[in-house]
């Protein structure tokens, strides 16, 4: 995976948040304060703004920088714990100029141990890990298509879960019967990127 389509890649990210604040709002209002579909779409539009300021030297420098803006920009719980999983991910890519397909999974792999360090949480918690694992799993060993769907099956599996991390958490039972905004945004975001990438897997 070269600049250009990790470049892609963060573009896609933001422009599919921002298109979805309603959706991720509305979900997050189940049983969270409301405020997940607005403030990342708040955060991504500040990325957007400054697009053409980003470090471009490597890939993984592009997305430190991406994840440095996103964590001082995006309100509430949600700055910090998706900036720490695209900073996580630039620091595994290292210096490489050109990324491979384990190189990306790794790099993924690198933002979910942010995430749980950050967030004290993990599968099973009822957060965005519970789409992104699954995801990352599948992409170890297959289509970046299958990947989305695999997403978007663990995202609608939270709809049973209790939630334990986050606003939802002080719910109990009554955040099961609902998906993680957090989760399906990950699914969302997953899917437009494998109906966007120019061929299959994240080799390509």
């Amino acid at each position: 995976m070269s600049l250009a389509s990790t470049e892609l890649v963060v573009r896609t990210i933001a422009e599919t948040a921002i298109g979805n604040e309603k959706y991720f709002g509305d979900l997050d209002s189940v049983v969270g304060d409301g405020d997940f579909g607005y403030s990342l779409a708040r955060g991504f539009e500040k990325l957007l703004e400054g697009w053409d300021d980003l470090d471009r030297s490597s890939p993984g420098a592009f997305l430190k920088r991406t994840g440095m803006v996103i964590a001082s920009r995006i309100g509430g719980t949600s700055g910090p714990l998706w900036g720490t999983a695209f900073m996580r991910a630039g620091g595994a890519a290292g210096d490489s100029a050109d990324l491979t397909g384990d190189q990306v999974v790794a790099m993924l792999r690198a933002a979910i141990e942010g995430i749980k360090a950050r967030g004290q949480s993990d599968v099973g918690d009822k957060t965005l890990l519970d789409a992104l694992v699954p995801f990352t799993n599948a992409l170890s060993g297959g289509p970046l298509a299958e990947a989305a769907s695999a997403a978007r099956k663990a995202a609608d599996a939270t709809s049973e879960m209790v939630a334990k991390r986050g606003r939802a958490a002080y719910t109990g039972e009554r955040s099961r019967g609902s998906v993680d905004a957090g989760a399906m945004a990950v699914a969302v975001i997953a899917e437009r990127i494998s109906e966007i990438w120019p061929g299959e897997g994240a080799s390509s």
